[in-house]
């Protein structure tokens, strides 16, 4: 099965790691718990009225969680390097291999830079519009791409264009992932109130 390694568990990552498992794909996210939301407050976020930031990861780490990803609490990533088929991510110690690199550590670059991602002037992570880096098969997404934009919605944008791009280079077609009411009745076994 194709495996996409997702390093960082705030929107970017969980809305990364949302679209590929909930499309077939092997989603794997290393996450420290580092991320910016547990100081936020949703106000601003399209469907949230408000919101604490930390109830917002809670609830995204749920909805990966329920599409099946292998996500890694707690887990530091000390390095991450192209490899004949794809990256090998260590992790706590240990190496992963994975087909597919999504980097979601906010502003932190270090990543990107040791895999020798190319960057702009402006020293943030140079990406094209599917949120894919000069490293074929690796993303960056959020504060990593932007000088200044970090909103949670931007990022988890950011999250989810990587997902459906490496859905679309597995599936060999551009590729949409609309939900209907018919969709959530097979998904969920019927219709649920998430108000």
């Amino acid at each position: 099965m194709t495996r996409v390694a997702i390093v960082g568990g705030g929107p970017a990552g969980l809305s990364a790691a949302l679209f590929v498992a909930k499309n077939g794909l092997d989603a794997v996210v290393f996450d420290t718990d580092g991320t910016w939301m547990h100081k936020a407050h949703l106000f601003n976020y399209p469907g949230v009225g408000s919101l604490d930031g930390s109830a917002f990861v809670q609830t995204a780490r749920q909805q990966a969680d329920d599409f099946g990803a292998e996500r890694h609490q707690g887990a530091e990533v000390t390095g991450v390097e192209s490899a004949d088929d794809g990256f090998v991510v260590t992790a706590d110690g240990e190496t992963h291999e994975a087909d597919y690199l999504v980097l979601a550590t906010g502003a932190n670059r270090d990543l990107a830079e040791s895999l020798g991602c190319a960057f702009s002037d402006d020293d943030t992570v140079d990406v094209d519009v599917s949120m894919e880096t000069s490293v074929e098969d690796a993303y960056a997404t959020g504060g990593m791409v932007r000088a200044e934009e970090w909103q949670a919605v931007i990022s988890a944008g950011d999250g989810a264009a990587a997902a459906l791009n490496i859905l679309s280079k597995e599936k060999g077609e551009h590729y949409h992932d609309f939900d209907t009411p018919a969709t959530a009745e097979e998904v969920f076994g019927g219709l649920r109130d998430e108000a």
